[in-house]
């Protein structure tokens, strides 16, 4: 049997273990561009098998939140590279996950000040972040109008494009398409966001249509090997829900098993709550037998609530990794706590968002 400490091959990504740092968003990237505390965050945590940066701007209308980093620009793939630098010289491996909102965002932070887009114009019940005084604000979503079809090729370019940038320029050692939690290629996937009557709405394969394409886009990019996506069957994370999961999902994973991709990276349940949802069960063995059954090689990836116990019941079962989340944020060292099962540091959720090193760098780890 595998144990979270042996290596493993996620495509072209020759892991250390099996323990995954999942993306965290900090908000600590003023005007997009990640400072020089982020490269001494993510080294001090490159004792993971695989780091997962924090969600990443492919543009700026793909922005949600005020100060999360981007890729579109110079001064932020320059900023990114002294990150990849800190982690390589610390022997980590690190992708950077490809973020488009869609109507999780504000005018604010729209180019032009914008509406942001969606598949439909149905706003979001949810709240983005801007900052006001200073201080990262909780607001309402703005109203979203609805992308025209021509301007999908446009967003699978940017897709593609940053994920070249990320690995040619920034040197990461490959990338992952955020496809998960109610962002815009969930907003596709999923029936209460996605009302469009053309090709890119309706049936299974249309709602799945952009997904595809922009993940093939970014396989033609940077290779298979090197990229991996990020799905949420059921999480109610930003006002998302759809009408019948389970066979959305299996087509989903099905189509994607021909690309040869790193891994899938799969939230199990509502993103950082439960594991189970009453309201919405979906049988995720059967998912992943699915994408087995269509030739998928890739690592299959846990995410949602884990602990060491329930972590190395998933490698019984056939997962191949697993992601932890809040957990790294409080112990940069957490692969050796688990592999030592000493106490892990209590987080601080007051300096989850915004801020400088405090709650960010400052955390011990053992001596």
């Amino acid at each position: 049997m595998s144990s979270l400490f042996d290596p493993v091959q996620a495509g072209d990504l020759a892991l250390d273990n099996r323990i995954v740092m999942a993306p965290l968003t900090r908000n600590r990237a003023p005007n997009a561009v990640p400072r020089d505390i982020t490269a001494t965050y993510y080294a001090q945590r490159a004792s993971a098998g695989l780091l997962i940066t924090e969600a990443t701007a492919i543009s700026q209308q793909g922005q949600g939140y005020a100060d999360v980093p981007g890729l579109y620009g110079t001064d932020q793939l320059d900023a990114w590279k002294r990150v990849t630098d800190a982690v390589h010289a610390e022997g980590g491996k690190i992708v950077v996950q490809l973020w488009h909102v869609g109507r999780v965002s504000h005018t604010e932070l729209q180019p032009d000040n914008g509406k942001p887009v969606a598949p439909s114009a149905i706003t979001a019940k949810t709240k983005t972040v801007l900052i006001k005084d200073g201080v990262p604000t909780f607001v309402e979503t703005s109203e979203p109008r609805a992308l025209d079809a021509a301007e999908l090729p446009g967003i699978v370019h940017a897709y593609a494009a940053a994920a070249r940038n990320a690995v040619e320029t920034a040197g990461f050692d490959g990338v992952e398409i955020h496809g998960a939690n109610g962002y815009l290629l969930d907003q596709f996937l999923k029936t209460g966001s996605n009302k469009r009557s053309d090709d890119y709405g309706g049936s299974i394969p249309n709602r799945a249509r952009l997904l595809l394409e922009a993940t093939r886009a970014v396989v033609d990019a940077v290779g298979g090997g090197r990229t991996g996506i990020r799905l949420s069957p059921v999480t109610p994370a930003n006002d998302v829900h759809d009408a019948d999961p389970q066979p959305l999902f299996d087509y989903v994973v099905r189509q994607l098993a021909p690309l040869d991709l790193a891994y899938i990276h799969v939230i199990e349940g509502a993103t950082g709550g439960p594991r189970e949802l009453d309201d919405r069960p979906f049988d995720y063995e059967a998912l992943k037998a699915a994408y087995r059954a269509a030739g998928g090689k890739g690592a299959w990836m846990v995410n949602d609530g884990y602990d060491k116990p329930l972590a190395e019941e998933a490698l019984k079962e056939g997962d191949d990794l697993v992601a932890f989340g809040r957990p790294f944020i409080s112990n940069p060292d957490l692969v050796r706590r688990l592999r030592e099962g000493a106490p892990l540091n209590p987080w601080d959720k007051n300096t989850f968002y915004g801020g400088g090193e405090a709650g960010y760098t400052d955390y011990p780890a053992l001596a």
